[in-house]
Parts: structure tokens; sequence; C-alpha cells
């Protein structure tokens, strides 16, 4: 169980969920995609929001600025999560046009409003659970998805559904998070997305 618990924190990491988000919208979108697109798209994505952020991390852990890909301490976060909004920001302005792509285009804007969020809450002293944040968010995407194109997405739904309350259990188990911080990333992920709804749905 330990490993069980431990694994979900790996999988379910917040590096990955907006890259789960962009894969989930091209898998569901009845809309005819170019591959090519496609894959330039997913290609961005993961470069902007996975491979950069993790070759920061290094650049970050020399120069002493944090400690650990874990950011244990709530003062590590201020730069990964500032830098992390950038990234979000060249996202929006150069790979989701709002026009064309208007899904992607408000669940990127989510994504930076959470982030914003977290970022701002690292200097009040809050450590919420960016985890929880994540497949928060993409849970609420999922949802809007389903509601917009009329699409039974009951299996995906109680997937997600579990792997929240994995990503809770895993963070609890190893003491990296408290009640209030769960509870904060679960609401600050999905209420972006909630709230940006009136804009495309």
């Amino acid at each position: 169980m330990n490993y069980f618990l431990r694994i979900g924190a790996y999988l379910l990491h917040p590096l990955l969920m907006p890259l789960l988000g962009t894969l989930l919208y091209f898998v569901v979108t009845p809309r005819y995609i170019e591959p090519g697109l496609l894959q330039s798209r997913l290609i961005a994505v993961a470069i902007i929001t996975i491979c950069i952020p993790i070759v920061t991390f290094f650049l970050l852990r020399n120069l002493g600025t944090i400690s650990s890909i874990h950011l244990e301490e709530v003062g590590e976060r201020k730069v990964p999560l500032a830098l992390q909004c950038i990234l979000l920001l060249l996202i929006i302005k150069f790979v989701f046009d709002p026009i064309v792509s208007p899904e992607m285009y408000y669940f990127f804007v989510g994504v930076l409003f959470s982030g914003m969020s977290a970022f701002l809450l690292a200097f009040l002293k809050f450590k919420i659970s960016l985890h929880q944040m994540g497949i928060a968010g993409v849970t609420m995407f999922l949802i809007v998805l389903s509601v917009h194109f009329k699409i039974n997405m009951l299996v995906w739904l109680c997937i997600f559904f579990i792997g929240n309350g994995w990503v809770a259990s895993s963070r609890l188990h190893t003491n990296s998070h408290t009640y209030p911080e769960l509870i904060g990333g679960f609401f600050i992920g999905l209420m972006p997305q909630l709230l940006l709804v009136t804009f495309w749905l």
C-alpha cells in the first residue's frame, strides 16, 4: 500500500496535467484535426510544460534556489511557479488560438489562473497541494468537455475522481500536505476551469 500511494504522486504529477488535459481533448473532440497539427501541438505543450520546467529545476537546484523537486518549503515555490506562469503565457499566446481552439485556449487560461493563485499564496506562506490542483483542474475540464460535446464520458470521469482520491491519499500518507492544503489545491484547480466555461461553452 505504501508503494501504491507513493506511485500516485509521480503518475499524477502536476507537470503532467497540462499535457494530459491536451491529450484528452484531442481524444474526445469530434472535430477533425490534421495529424500534423495535432502532433505539433502536443510536442509544443510537452516541451513547454514538462521539458523546460525539468531543465529549469536542475538549474535552480544548482543555484541553491530550491533543494528538491518536491518543493517542500513554501518559499521555494515562488520562482518555479513564476516561471511556470510565464511558460503558460507562451502557450496561450503562441500555441492555441481562442477562435480556432477555444476549449484548449481557455483550459490553459484556467491553468494560468490556478498557477498565479498558487504563486500569490506562496507569499502568504500557504502551501497548497499542486498535485491536487492539477488533477482537479483536468477533472473539471473533462466534465465541461462532456457537456460541451454531449459525449458520455462517465468511465473517464470515474477514473479521474478515483485519481483525485489517490492523489489526496498519497499526499496525506507522505505527510506532504494537510487537509486544508489539499482542499485549497482542489478548489484553486477546479474553480478557474468552472468560471471560464461561460467564455466557450
